[in-house]
């Protein structure tokens, strides 16, 4: 297959990388020349192209059997959510739709719910959040939906969740250097996803998603903060972080939800087997890999 990556960083690199090696030919879209070094010795041919510029888009060399967009905000406001996100996407279906790719995924993020309650949500379960830019992506979702059922172009959506493995993984990171705080009681729900299980996810629904349908890609177990953080204390050795008050949590700057992300979805109807089923598993794999390279420093705080 040829497959075009758009966004091809922390996550398209090693996808890219990964489909390379299955056998297949991967050009991987950047907004600028900077890992064109490192995309080719993974086998990719870097691209230079800005998706929110329609005339960029024209001259790249199509058609692709495979798209997926991993495209991300770089300042992260509403602005260039609408510009990267909404517009973005507009101008990748007008150009798409001349020569369909047989699959389009695109990675929103399971911030498209908003709930607060702590309750289970589904891929059917109401995406009304609270945050603008969350409100965006929802956007951009029903344009892709839309597209899908009113043009038959092939999206299928994936809810990711937060994504954590080598340098990524920002509660995890903050208890190393002793900068993490629990917020509030500490109840409030994570939803996590590795890295190496996103790649896994993706090229599974490049294989046999279904258009016009979103999925979660988020592991089995949904975790409280203060659970997440004792395992982390009982793990390495640390204490556990200081409590703070609920609205001192840096969550907050983006809209706090509280809910269980499902992926029942995507393992029973995909047949996807995690690699790291749970942060544990993850997380111990990322602290094997930390202490091996010795990058693992532990130091406890005074009290």
């Amino acid at each position: 297959m040829r497959v075009l990556i758009i966004g091809c960083g922390y996550v398209g690199l090693p996808l890219g990388a990964e489909l390379v090696r299955q056998g297949h030919s991967v050009f991987g879209i950047r907004r600028t020349a900077d890992l064109a070094a490192e995309l080719m010795a993974a086998g990719i041919q870097p691209l230079v192209a800005d998706i929110t510029q329609a005339s960029h888009l024209a001259q790249l060399p199509g058609p692709f059997d495979w798209v997926v967009n991993l495209v991300s905000s770089t300042r992260g406001g509403a602005d260039e959510y609408r510009s990267v996100y909404l517009n973005g996407t507009k101008n990748l279906i007008d150009w798409l739709s001349a020569q369909p790719p047989k699959r389009f995924v695109y990675t929103s993020s399971t911030s498209v719910y908003g709930q607060t309650d702590g309750s289970l949500v589904k891929e059917s379960s109401p995406t009304d959040p609270g945050s603008e830019t969350s409100r965006l992506l929802v956007e951009t979702e029903k344009l892709l939906l839309a597209a899908a059922h009113e043009k038959a172009f092939p999206a299928i959506i994936l809810r990711v969740a937060g994504i954590y493995g080598p340098g990524r993984g920002h509660l995890f990171q903050q208890y190393l250097r002793n900068e993490a705080k629990i917020a509030g009681k500490g109840d409030r729900i994570i939803n996590m996803i590795h890295l190496d299980d996103l790649v896994g996810i993706i090229i599974t629904a490049l294989k046999s998603g279904r258009a016009g349908e979103a999925y979660n890609a988020v592991d089995d177990e949904p975790v409280a903060q203060i659970h997440f953080f004792r395992w982390l204390s009982e793990t390495l050795g640390k204490w556990m972080p200081p409590f703070a008050p609920a609205e001192d949590d840096a969550v907050r700057k983006r809209g706090v939800t509280n809910k269980k992300v499902s992926n029942r979805k995507i393992k029973m109807e995909l047949g996807y087997q995690f690699k790291y089923p749970t942060f544990r598993q993850g997380y111990t794999a990322e602290i094997d890999r930390l202490e091996k390279a010795g990058q693992l420093s532990i130091e406890l705080e005074p009290r």
